[in-house]
């Protein structure tokens, strides 16, 4: 009987030491016990890291001035050419080439033991890099989820969680800020996104799309069917443009922002139809700069929903 009592007991400590074990990281997926993150990116995969990566390479540069704000400035050692604003830190690092056209082998020549890769551009090296021996992440940086939500994994990259938790707080209360600060009254917005090739206009999963929302305001072209390619576009139409009529005209670019601007112009005053829309009309076309509305703004969302509040209630953040 005492001998029974004895195994009992001796079952029930190694059940309650099992269920005392150590948590895995990774927000739910699962890895070995010696894992130092375990991450599910935006494929959908779950990939582990053995220990924490030392040199990084990133093909899109929205990831560097998240990685820097979450103590991996350090860890970076290759990045893309880019039009937009670059850290002073990555301003020196090995370029592996644009964004659009990403070197393999000069990520290579990095000796990466991480590459962090941007989702919708560059998917494609990801059999390459992984055939190499070298691990991939897939992230998207597209919406301001999409950054919060990354923000959180490159913390998690960093070891430095606090700090991912801080930054997402602050571009929370940043934005609230904006919101607090504006009238609370739903505007009708249309978005036009103009380049060289021609116009279509920006849906609600766009950036500029996705930071009229946050504010708030209703996208005039939401419901249109979208471009096969692009869910976040649609053809532009005239004939919708002045049905939707709506009070406010966004334009968004790619380009040379001057030539532009004077073919929108030219082509306004040339089509008597522009007139009957409302926001024409009245002079409510705001040209939206392409650092915060071409690319990801990043963790530059913040200034990109004040940018757009500003161009609307320019009195309201007057100094």
């Amino acid at each position: 009987m005492k001998r029974c009592l004895l195994l009992l007991l001796g079952l029930i400590l190694m059940l309650t030491l099992t269920g005392c074990g150590p948590e895995q990281n990774g927000g739910g997926a699962s890895g070995t016990e010696n894992s130092y993150a375990v991450i599910r990116d935006d494929l959908g995969r779950t990939v582990e890291l053995a220990e924490k990566p030392q040199r990084i390479v990133v093909t899109s540069a929205s990831f560097l001035e998240p990685l820097e704000a979450v103590g991996g400035a350090g860890l970076v050692a290759g990045r893309p050419d880019s039009r937009t604003k670059m850290p002073a830190y990555a301003k020196n690092l090995t370029s592996v080439g644009k964004v659009y056209q990403i070197d393999v082998e000069k990520v290579l020549s990095c000796n990466p033991d991480l590459v962090i890769v941007n989702k919708g551009m560059n998917e494609k090296l990801v059999d390459t890099l992984e055939s190499n021996g070298i691990r991939t992440l897939v992230l998207d940086m597209k919406s301001y989820e999409d950054v919060k939500r990354e923000v959180g994994i490159l913390s998690q990259i960093t070891g430095e969680k606090e700090k991912g938790e801080q930054l997402v707080r602050e571009m929370d209360d940043k934005i609230q800020s904006v919101r607090d600060r504006i009238p609370q009254q739903k505007r009708r917005v249309f978005i036009i996104h103009s380049t060289n090739q021609g116009l279509t206009v920006q849906l609600d999963g766009s950036i500029a799309g996705s930071v009229a929302h946050m504010l708030g305001w209703e996208n005039a072209a939401s419901g249109i069917t979208p471009l096969e390619k692009n869910p976040d576009a649609a053809p532009y139409s005239m004939e919708t443009l002045v049905a939707q009529n709506p009070e406010i005209l966004f334009v968004t670019s790619m380009g040379n922002l001057k030539e532009i601007q004077a073919g929108m112009d030219e082509m306004m005053q040339s089509n008597p139809a522009w007139q009957s829309v409302e926001a024409v009309r009245e002079n409510r076309i705001y040209y939206l700069p392409q650092e915060l509305f071409l690319l990801s703004p990043g963790i530059h969302y913040p200034e990109a929903v004040e940018t757009m509040a500003k161009c609307v209630y320019p009195k309201v953040f007057a100094p």
